[in-house]
């Protein structure tokens, strides 16, 4: 019985004692929630539903629990339920009851976890976006990790979720881009306002390579075949470095297509339509104040230039006009004063931005080796890329390391913790329980054991301690991947993982949880099948955590 489950069994003997006392049955919700206690002696689960409603249907929540502690003791799998404080309900299962989760996880294989709890929600998820004017640097790298997990774990909570990267292929940081890829070609130190690094003279001779005859155009051609060439160099540098991390994306959308279509002007005719447009010292502002924002907004300069807070307008409104309800975009921690313009902008089209925008802030991220923070890149010079993360650590405990933290707190990466083959090392724990289930099945094939068929096991025969211990943590996946999903925290099912490996470790220790015969000649016994699939569910839940996290669930390590 998973926590889901029982919480149907609670709800349902809550409407039956409703009716039964004729109280107004309208005032039980559509969903409860179970707890774990946290002394695993006051039970398997906790309920505080009697308190909940007890002063809203006008009955004391004790004596409300007292009635639904009666109620439940008649349902099946239920073994036992006891009343504290002013109404709590500490619930126990019956070993059959709690065991019958090893066989459903096995048989849902890939698909246990998954919910509707997001079901109908189009969501469009803005990560990394890079300029094109240089590797993804660290606080990228983060994004990317905790990006594409939070696709992943958004999914599987039914949300129907598009993945995308926003191109700024225009404006001057790009013109800076270069500028720096013509003088390296030349032989000329960088710009002053532009950028150095090798990169930088691997892609301008990259660009001569493409375009040979560069040098001799005249200067104004010449940059803007640097412009074009060296950005389409760079960005495909990015997308690869990208897919070799296991981050894909739906769609990769140009800055610069905003421009050519003419959605600015779009965008900005849409917003005089709501009222917020105003003129002020030749330039077409958005008034933003009116919505919260410190100060307006210019939209369109003086000189008829377009802001970069004009593209963020367009790209907003293109985003909505494609059909995504929620809007939702992944910003580095220097990026925080964004969030009062863009709310601002959102509600300036006449949207909610609490329903159709969210801004998640990134804080910072150092990988350290020997206590010190690595900072200079082998290629870029002044920063840590992706590159030199997945040197350092590989791409599985970079992804998990990046993704095991909530996004808003900043992290040290210490190198040697994250490479170190032991269970301080909290990617190579968990992965190492993916490997040991894996040895366990192999070793009880070749001793005959055999999960059987369905219809024969013996949830009963998981009685055991530690059996209830482990059973109980693997009943938590659905519900934590769901909560990862609403709250868009990924780093929850990180740290269930490393919970369920450390209940499956204390059940594989346990001399009386033995998946095989202790010796070659005993008999194969029904416990020995039902503990296989007990094993086999925590591989599968294992596995599945992993691959919402974009790490792999190796078979032998």
């Amino acid at each position: 019985m998973t926590p889901a489950n029982l919480a149907d069994t609670v709800l349902s003997a809550a409407r039956a004692v409703f009716e039964t006392r004729g109280l107004d049955v309208g005032a039980l919700p559509a969903t409860t929630t179970m707890e774990r206690p946290r002394n695993p002696e006051h039970g398997d689960y906790a309920s505080t539903l009697a308190l909940q409603l007890g002063k809203k249907v006008g009955v004391a929540p004790r004596e409300l629990a007292a009635a639904l502690a009666e109620e439940l003791g008649r349902r099946d799998g239920v073994k036992s339920v006891e009343i504290a404080g002013p109404g709590f309900l500490n619930i126990r299962l019956d070993a059959a009851a709690a065991g019958v989760l090893a066989r459903d996880i096995v048989l849902a294989g890939s698909a246990y976890g998954r919910t509707d709890r997001l079901a109908g929600e189009r969501v469009n998820l803005e990560f990394v976006s890079a300029n094109p004017t240089g590797p993804v640097h660290i606080g990228g790298v983060r994004w990317a990790a905790v990006g594409d997990a939070l696709s992943r774990v958004l999914r599987t909570a039914g949300a129907d979720v598009g993945t995308e990267y926003y191109f700024n292929d225009a404006g001057s940081q790009i013109d800076r881009f270069a500028r720096s890829l013509l003088a390296a070609a030349k032989g000329e130190a960088a710009p002053e306002d532009g950028y150095g690094g090798a990169y930088i003279a691997e892609i301008a001779a990259d660009v001569v390579k493409v375009e040979p005859e560069v040098l001799s155009q005249d200067p104004e051609a010449a940059q803007e075949t640097f412009r074009r060439v060296g950005v389409d160099l760079m960005f495909a540098e990015i997308k690869k470095s990208l897919t070799e991390f296991g981050v894909h994306f739906d769609t990769y959308f140009n800055e610069k297509d905003l421009h050519d279509r003419g959605e600015l002007q779009e965008a900005l005719d849409r917003l005089r339509e709501q009222g917020h447009i105003f003129e002020q010292d030749g330039a077409t502002w958005l008034r933003t104040t009116d919505f919260g924002d410190d100060k307006d907004r210019v939209l369109r300069k003086s000189d008829g230039d377009w802001t970069y807070f004009a593209a963020d307008c367009a790209y907003y409104l293109d985003k909505r006009k494609r059909g995504f309800e929620r809007v939702v975009i992944m910003l580095g921690a220097d990026h925080h004063g964004y969030i009062g313009r863009m709310k601002a902008m959102s509600a300036c089209f006449g949207d909610d931005p609490a329903k159709n925008l969210e801004i998640l802030i990134g804080q910072m991220v150092n990988l350290v080796r020997d206590g010190e923070p690595v900072r200079m890149s082998k290629r870029a010079g002044t920063v840590v890329t992706l590159e030199d993360f997945v040197e350092a650590l590989g791409v599985d405990a970079t992804r998990y390391a990046l993704a095991r933290y909530s996004s808003d707190s900043p992290i040290d990466i210490d190198i040697d913790l994250w490479t170190r083959a032991s269970r301080e090392n909290p990617v190579y724990y968990v992965q190492y329980v993916a490997a040991r289930t894996a040895s366990a099945a192999r070793q009880a094939e070749s001793l005959g054991v055999t999960r059987g068929e369905p219809g024969d096991f013996r949830a009963d025969l998981l009685d055991n301690e530690k059996d209830n211990e482990l059973l109980k943590t693997l009943g938590e996946y659905p519900e934590t991947v769901a909560f990862a999903a609403e709250h868009r925290e990924p780093h929850h099912v990180a740290r269930l993982l490393e919970k369920i490996a450390g209940a499956y470790h204390r059940f594989y220790d346990e001399p009386a949880c033995r998946i095989t015969p202790k010796n070659a000649d005993d008999p194969v016994t029904d416990g020995h099948r039902a503990r296989l699939w007990l094993n086999d569910a925590t591989r599968t839940v294992i596995a599945n955590g992993l691959a919402l996290l974009g790490v792999s669930a190796p078979e032998r390590m």
